[in-house]
């Protein structure tokens, strides 16, 4: 019997079609993009310190993630606030004593750090350099002064002076406040500064916080009015806020040069690596 009578025809080879490589970056590239917008809109982000307004906590130089999910969500969570979140979703008022990022007022287009003094309803008032929140005295302890190596990243706002070792340090008097609820954190207070150290009494509005940095002679705070006023914050929406500052991940001195690795490492600050808040 002939069997090429009822032979079937053979099937044809399968055509795999070549891949792009191109095609295949830029799916990644995207892929990428929008992972790292989603964290750093939603999750985490990190800010980096440019003034010494924080000191003694923050330095120039440091830099540290902030958690984004803590006081809710607004455009100004997201890069370059894009209008895609209208007011604040999942709100949360920050507590006194929080270390906030947030987009500074009047037109909210810079990133500045401060600490949470007053939350609404809150009267705020320095009066001689005495913190008064709600008509109490805060508790403000004379503890050891700060002394601050003078680096090429580091302004002095005290006393410059010899170390031991002959380099220059800043030595600025130091003290230690005390919240209502226990939250203690340093302060710097060089000195008597009439329009920062005698205020009028401020009453926080409804949506607004009271900001302050712990530098109290060098830090253009809610103490302050607005440009073209002034050079201050005043009252700061809640919806401006960013996140809640939690931990240092790297540190700098200001010396190191980009064209020479090496100086990346031998500039670096490692004690205040992972220093929380």
């Amino acid at each position: 019997m002939d069997d090429s009578a009822t032979a079937q025809p053979a099937a044809p080879a399968e055509t795999l079609k070549p891949r792009s490589e191109l095609r295949d970056t830029i799916s990644f590239l995207v892929k990428l993009v929008i992972l790292v917008f989603i964290v750093r809109s939603f999750v985490f982000a990190p800010f980096s310190i440019p003034s010494g307004s924080m000191l003694p906590r923050l330095l120039v130089g440091d830099y540290l993630f902030i958690t984004k999910w803590n006081y809710g969500y607004s455009k100004h969570s997201l890069p370059w606030s894009l209008p895609l979140i209208p007011g604040r979703v999942f709100a949360k008022d920050p507590a006194r004593g929080d270390v906030v990022v947030f987009k500074a007022p009047p037109d909210a287009k810079t990133d500045w750090i401060k600490r949470v003094i007053g939350v609404p309803g809150d009267t705020v008032q320095m009066r001689n350099g005495q913190l008064i929140l709600n008509g109490q005295a805060i508790p403000k302890q004379r503890v050891a002064d700060f002394v601050l190596p003078m680096t090429p990243n580091a302004t002095c706002d005290g006393a410059l002076e010899a170390a031991a070792d002959g380099t220059a340090v800043c030595r600025v008097p130091r003290f230690r406040e005390t919240l209502p609820g226990g939250k203690s954190y340093d302060v710097l207070d060089a000195g008597y500064r009439a329009d920062a150290d005698d205020t009028e009494v401020f009453t926080v509005p409804a949506g607004h916080v009271f900001l302050m940095g712990d530098n109290r002679d060098n830090s253009a705070d809610s103490r302050f009015p607005q440009p073209p006023e002034g050079q201050g914050i005043r009252f700061v929406p809640m919806e401006n806020i960013q996140g809640k500052a939690v931990v240092n991940f790297w540190s700098t001195d200001g010396s190191a040069s980009w064209v020479l690795p090496w100086t990346w490492f031998s500039a670096a600050r490692f004690e205040r690596i992972g220093e929380g808040f």
